[in-house]
């Protein structure tokens, strides 16, 4: 069988805040990559935190399967390596590649990739700048087929870039669960910039498929790994923090610029890959194949897609379930204040706590109708006109913690044999917001 190559092309905390999306962040190269492929609008990760999302993606579990329930840098990885889809893709007869950043342990070479290019310099060696040229490279020695690259780019998390001209904040808006504030606006400038500097990067490495032949035989998967690294965005369970941008193009029928509005889910793209090429998907799997959306057998997945956070920078147990219709929460930590901590430092960060952020109540349970609520800003949890679909959703959660063995369950998750948190929920950490970056040189 002539497998397809896979390259896994991935952005940092980039949300669905780009140009195909119809926000005003031009992505020139991901627009042309969804015109040529398929855009998925309603497409979610498991986890809107950086390492258990991608263990998520890459396992085709949720987190607290895989046993990421929090940052690699902070101890947390995989329970098991050979649930990674490089090993499966390894029997399969792939050749494994990893540039740039994973973000799954502190010693990448435990995951089993058959080859990670060394990333040279300071540590924003793995923006893009500095692996988009090996990705180039790599692509123009016409690697032995299949192959299985990854290219992960730490662009957009901060610090993001300083704003050039077509990014002026005067008329900048920020993304809509954030005031329309100056602050915000040079915030979300700064970002536009970054965006720019990700969208160009991609767009080279897809480029450089194409020019050597291989884009016909290769399945691009192009993604993020959760939302905004703003206030209200990463680490929440509204779609905020959830929504991801994902296109993907090739074989499968990932063709001729559709738009696809199912809910799908980060751990889809496995179960996925798998039928793609023609082997059993291994029994931890916990997503569905795309490939029926493709074909025209089926309109939807998932009734529900769900999402958890655990720890990030400091413990904050929830749990997500999300319908078309619905989206419910719900928290497992007592706490009825924000934990501010959880939130990275930054203009938007410092100016919603002048406006008094800390002070405000976080609700243990949360219901959003999405259609007439689409920003997640009216909690009906308390409604009775609302009790019956409160009810529905809890216990739609509830089965999904049930059957995936959810450690919430028993009570407060501890930390991991060798797993540390450096703050706690209380933590305010701010007042150290991070220059911004210069334009990066790109060479390529």
């Amino acid at each position: 069988m002539n497998r397809p190559n896979i390259i896994y092309i991935h952005s940092h905390n980039t949300g669905r805040y780009i140009q195909p999306y119809g926000h005003a962040v031009p992505a020139p190269h991901l627009q042309r990559l969804a015109g040529q492929g398929v855009l998925f609008r309603q497409a979610f990760c498991v986890a809107p935190t950086c390492s258990p999302s991608r263990a998520a993606l890459e396992t085709g579990q949720c987190p607290h399967s895989a046993g990421q329930l929090g940052l690699a840098h902070l101890g947390w990885t995989l329970r098991d390596f050979n649930q990674h889809w490089v090993q499966t893709l390894r029997a399969a007869g792939y050749r494994s590649t990893l540039i740039g950043i994973q973000h799954i342990t502190k010693s990448p070479e435990q995951i089993g990739y058959d080859e990670i290019v060394p990333m040279t310099g300071d540590g924003h060696a793995r923006r893009v700048a500095g692996v988009v040229p090996k990705a180039i490279q790599f692509l123009n020695q016409q690697p032995r087929q299949p192959f299985f690259l990854n290219v992960g780019l730490t662009e957009t998390h901060i610090p993001f870039y300083e704003p050039g001209p077509a990014e002026d904040a005067r008329y900048t808006l920020p993304p809509a669960f954030l005031p329309d504030a100056p602050e915000v606006r040079r915030n979300m400038a700064a970002f536009k910039a970054a965006a720019r500097i990700m969208d160009r990067g991609m767009g080279a490495a897809i480029h450089a498929l194409d020019a050597n032949g291989l884009g016909d035989n290769t399945l691009v998967i192009c993604t993020t790994d959760h939302g905004l690294q703003f206030p209200r965005g990463m680490g929440n369970l509204t779609d905020h923090g959830m929504g991801v941008f994902l296109i993907l193009r090739g074989p499968g029928g990932f063709t001729g610029g559709k738009v696809c509005d199912a809910m799908v889910s980060h751990i889809d793209l496995f179960p996925t890959i798998c039928e793609l090429i023609g082997i059993g998907r291994p029994a931890w799997l916990q997503g569905e194949s795309l490939l029926p959306l493709m074909r025209g057998e089926k309109e939807e997945i998932h009734e529900e897609v769900f999402g958890e956070v655990t720890y990030h920078a400091a413990y904050e147990p929830m749990r997500a379930a999300r319908t078309t219709r619905w989206k419910y929460i719900r928290r497992f930590d007592g706490r009825t204040r924000p934990v501010l901590v959880n939130g990275d430092d930054g203009p938007s960060k410092t100016y919603l706590l002048q406006q008094g952020w800390a002070d405000l109540r976080v609700d243990e349970e949360q219901l959003y109708d999405l259609v007439f609520d689409p920003n997640e800003a009216n909690n009906l949890a308390g409604d009775p006109a609302h009790a019956a679909t409160l009810a529905d959703m809890r216990a739609r959660l509830d089965r999904w913690m049930r059957a995936t063995g959810d450690p919430i369950l028993k009570g407060p998750v501890p930390l991991g044999p060798g797993c540390e948190t450096r703050l706690q929920p209380d933590d305010v950490f701010v007042g150290n917001d991070k220059p911004l970056l210069p334009e990066p040189v790109l060479e390529f």
